[in-house]
């Protein structure tokens, strides 16, 4: 049995609020630097070195990549072997998002009810997964999620009879309809089976896996491949004002699923893919 202090985890996730949203991580970065030799639109090239401009100025600056710093999404792998101890741990990483929002002069973006929407003026609550893995370490990867993006994803409830070709019709359909709203070029996230909120968490996963790892699984990875090239054709482009590179990204996540069902949830992103993950 292993002990973790509560305050040791607040601490890491101030940082790690902080650090993501001044920094994008390697692969999303490489993936939107090598996307300049793939456009073919003169304008779309423009707007891809003005991004790169302007994820530079933000690290060089340590001020936000995005106006947008997002609703802060946190994944908790915890090991079944850690006694964790100094308070609530949900307590622990809502007080490590509220840090790291104020000390990073970082936007307030949540209200604390969806319909009465009054800022909760700290950009708490987070949103927060848990799991429990073997081992004595807990795994902590945060994701802060704008809504420009946020808002043109979708979860649809398909028939088993749809089948992959079902699939692939509402990936291509739900980044057509997100088009310039999603501020592309897009990152995609896509969740096939479990449930109707296991397929959205799975897409929501998909987003924080490195961009140039495909899935382990080999139609998978196929699969991946053709939607990336085939979203790559739709003609959106940069800014969504032409061109070839519209995605930077796709992963996709599966689950095993009922016999009646074939849920499938696509999560759109913008370029600035926030994900950063740390071990305690």
């Amino acid at each position: 049995m292993r002990t973790i202090n509560t305050e040791e985890i607040t601490e890491k996730i101030k940082e790690m609020c902080m650090e993501v949203n001044i920094r994008l991580s390697e692969d999303v970065k490489e993936a939107l630097l090598s996307s300049k030799e793939k456009e073919e639109s003169k304008i779309g090239r423009q707007i891809l070195c003005q991004l790169e401009e302007n994820m530079e100025l933000a690290y060089e600056n340590k001020i936000p990549i995005c106006q947008d710093t997002g609703m802060t999404v946190v994944f908790l792998k915890i090991g079944q072997d850690v006694h964790i101890q100094g308070g609530y741990i949900e307590d622990a990483v809502n007080e490590g998002i509220r840090q790291g929002y104020k000390e990073g002069y970082l936007r307030k973006s949540v209200v604390g009810d969806p319909l009465i929407r009054q800022n909760t003026k700290d950009n708490t609550p987070g949103v927060i997964h848990y799991e429990i893995i073997p081992g004595d370490k807990m795994e902590i990867t945060v994701a802060p999620k704008g809504f420009g993006s946020e808002n043109m994803s979708r979860v649809i409830m398909l028939k088993p009879a749809d089948g992959i070709e079902g699939v692939k019709n509402v990936i291509l359909e739900t980044v057509e309809a997100a088009g310039p709203n999603a501020c592309p070029p897009m990152v995609i996230g896509v969740g096939i089976g479990g449930t109707f909120e296991k397929c959205a968490i799975l897409a929501k996963k998909a987003l924080t896996r490195d961009l140039g790892i495909h899935s382990n699984i080999p139609y998978v990875k196929e699969l991946e491949e053709e939607m990336l090239e085939k979203i790559n054709s739709l003609g959106i482009g940069p800014g969504g004002l032409g061109g070839r590179v519209t995605a930077i990204g796709l992963n996709i996540e599966t689950y095993p699923t009922h016999i009646a069902g074939l849920p499938v949830a696509v999560n759109i992103c913008c370029h600035v893919n926030r994900h950063i993950t740390k071990t305690l």
